[in-house]
């Protein structure tokens, strides 16, 4: 009995081995797409260990300033705080709520007062172990509670030490149960324009955050502020939040307190400014001590842009300076021998080329200190040079200078 069929001789044509032949192609050329894909399944990228950079004197240059930075972060970044603030505010009521007739006539019940809190949020850092803190006045003006956060966590409550509205710089005080991280403080007035410059803070409420830029100018007199003090200017990225935060150096030392910037939107536009840190530090002595930082003035004004002509008229030869516009009788000023029409040519040795250059150096110095004004006079026809010396006096409301 056989169990396989008897084998059978399969003999192929010419035209069809041909036509076996083209359709083994065509089937080959349609599945190579997906051959190709499932082969090249894991991308082939080059390692890290390849990279010719790593061969680079520049490179590795760059890498220990980025180390550095690294380590400025860690050290810095602990002492370095977020305050939180709160306001309560009262709400005005609608006039009609306030008109008994018109509660009358609808029969509306009288309207309590309403309140609302105000929340605020700015920087600041740690100078001493036991806590105290600085950070901007206008972070903590008219507030009712103040919460200081560390970035391990901690939240500790602020009490406000002192204020000074001039300087916009204020100290505040925790109390912990261990010794704080603090900061180590720079000279300021070593800094340089084109010197690295860092700021580390809270902007729009991100927590320790750094940011990187250079000094743009070290003395900028340019900016409208109440004491006088020219302040550093830098592109570091500053923006709401930062106020009050440290402005460091390439050591990690404070050089100055975030402060402002100028901007038309609102956000950084690589335009900041910081209170200089030699004078900050003038200041928090005093509110440590308690003690009020009064408002300085010499009882003086002078002509805004003095013209060559109106010097020549009043015999003042081709001199440049500020004229002295009116001056207080019985202010410091006055006292000292400075009288309207005077031509005052320097401050302190410095050329009086603007008036900030007066203002800043009244301000800076305060009440009780001595300045001396450079004049010029014509007294009888002829020019005569004076040097005054003029002790700064305490500014009452509604007196210039």
């Amino acid at each position: 009995m056989k169990i396989f069929p008897k084998k059978r001789n399969v003999k192929l044509t010419g035209l069809q081995l041909v036509n076996m032949i083209i359709f083994i192609f065509l089937l080959g050329a349609f599945f190579s797409p997906f051959v190709t894909s499932c082969s090249h399944s894991r991308l082939e990228v080059k390692a890290a260990s390849d990279n010719p950079l790593n061969k680079s004197d520049a490179i590795r240059d760059a890498s220990v300033l980025q180390l550095a930075l690294r380590e400025i972060y860690r050290e810095v970044s602990p002492a370095v705080v977020r305050i939180e603030t709160e306001q309560v505010v009262q709400i005005a009521n609608h006039p009609f709520m306030d008109d008994p007739m018109f509660r009358h006539f609808f029969n509306i019940p009288e309207q309590g007062k309403r309140t609302q809190k105000r929340q605020g949020l700015g920087s600041g850092f740690v100078i001493t172990a036991d806590g105290f803190i600085v950070t901007n006045h206008h972070v903590i003006r008219n507030v009712d509670k103040i919460t200081v956060k560390f970035r391990d966590g901690k939240e500790l409550a602020g009490k406000i030490v002192g204020m000074d509205v001039a300087s916009d710089i204020a100290l505040i005080k925790v109390e912990p149960k261990s010794k704080l991280k603090v900061v180590y403080i720079g000279d300021s007035d070593k800094i340089e324009v084109g010197d690295i410059a860092i700021a580390i803070g809270n902007p729009f409420g991100l927590s320790s955050t750094f940011t990187m830029g250079v000094i743009s100018s070290k003395n900028q007199e340019d900016v409208d502020t109440q004491d006088g003090v020219p302040r550093i200017q830098t592109d570091a990225a500053i923006n709401p939040g930062n106020s009050g935060g440290p402005l460091l150096n390439i050591r990690g030392e404070v050089i100055g307190i975030n402060q402002m910037i100028y901007s038309q939107s609102g956000g950084s536009v690589g335009i900041g400014f910081a209170i200089p840190m030699n004078y900050a530090m003038g200041v928090l002595e005093k509110l440590k001590k308690g003690e009020n930082i009064k408002p300085a003035q010499i009882g003086l004004s002078v002509t805004n842009e003095v013209t060559d002509e109106q010097i020549q008229a009043l015999g003042l030869g081709n001199n440049k300076g500020l004229l002295v516009s009116t001056i207080l009788l019985n202010s410091p000023a006055f006292k000292a021998g400075v009288r309207q029409y005077d031509l005052i040519t320097h401050v302190d040795g410095k050329p009086a080329d603007k008036f900030s250059v007066l203002k800043n150096t009244v301000l800076r110095k305060g009440v009780g200190k001595k300045i001396q004004l450079t004049i010029l006079r014509n007294s009888s026809g002829k020019i005569v040079k004076l040097n005054i010396d003029v002790v700064i006096g305490e500014a009452k409301p509604q007196e210039d200078g």
